[in-house]
């Protein structure tokens, strides 16, 4: 498929094979204990075990240190790390040699085109609304093409108020080259409805089958299927 689809959220080991056997990309594991989301690292351990290689394994940190996340990562066999908040992304350059992709979440309100100019060009990118309680898309709609100007500078993830019926126009209205979905894809918090993660995957797959697909992936490391 030319788009990268990731599912975030995943506490089940056995639906997160069904996403990845679906057709996703990656699969979101969340360490932020205010999340309903939120994994100890022995689930997110079952998990990555039970994922295919070529699958990236993406920890999602909010405010959290280099040390927490390098050790995290290890413990729960993480391939990617994906930093929100101005707290987590301080600790880009300690994480910049790790054997990890790494992820930088920018959200709509705040300046997203000078703040990816500021990032390492290796590093992707994650574009989400900014609005709602707990970092992440939130389940929330919003006027994705704002995110569009990013696509003239590098490949990167749309997240927010995705769901099977929505996802293509938010895609092609933010010129997105991946997608990031959790909320829209659930029956509840962090329990994935497997129909409605094929209809997604399958909607996106139809849409963009003829799009040629970057060569910079957001959540997989450029040099490699699989860490």
């Amino acid at each position: 498929m030319s788009l990268e689809i990731k599912i975030c959220g995943l506490t089940d080991p056995a639906e997160a094979v069904a996403c990845a056997e679906a057709g996703a990309d990656a699969i979101g594991l969340v360490f932020h204990p205010s999340s309903p989301r939120h994994l100890d690292c022995a689930r997110a351990r079952a998990i990555s075990r039970a994922l295919p290689p070529q699958v990236a394994k993406v920890g999602v940190f909010v405010e959290s240190g280099a040390e927490e996340i390098l050790r995290t990562a290890e413990a729960a066999g993480l391939t990617a790390i994906q930093l929100h908040g101005a707290g987590a992304r301080a600790a880009l350059p300690r994480l910049l040699d790790a054997p990890y992709r790494i992820i930088a979440v920018l959200r709509a309100l705040d300046g997203i085109v000078d703040a990816a100019r500021d990032l390492p060009a290796g590093v992707g990118l994650l574009v989400e609304c900014g609005r709602g309680a707990l970092p992440g898309g939130n389940g929330a709609a919003w006027r994705w093409a704002d995110a569009a100007p990013l696509a003239a500078i590098r490949p990167f993830a749309l997240a927010g108020g995705l769901t099977p019926e929505t996802a293509v126009e938010a895609v092609r209205a933010a010129r997105a080259a991946a997608a990031d979905v959790s909320t829209g894809v659930e029956w509840k918090p962090g329990r994935k409805d497997p129909a409605r993660v094929r209809l997604l995957i399958g909607s996106l797959a139809a849409a963009f089958a003829d799009c040629p697909r970057p060569d910079a992936p957001v959540f997989r490391r450029p040099d490699a299927s699989a860490h």
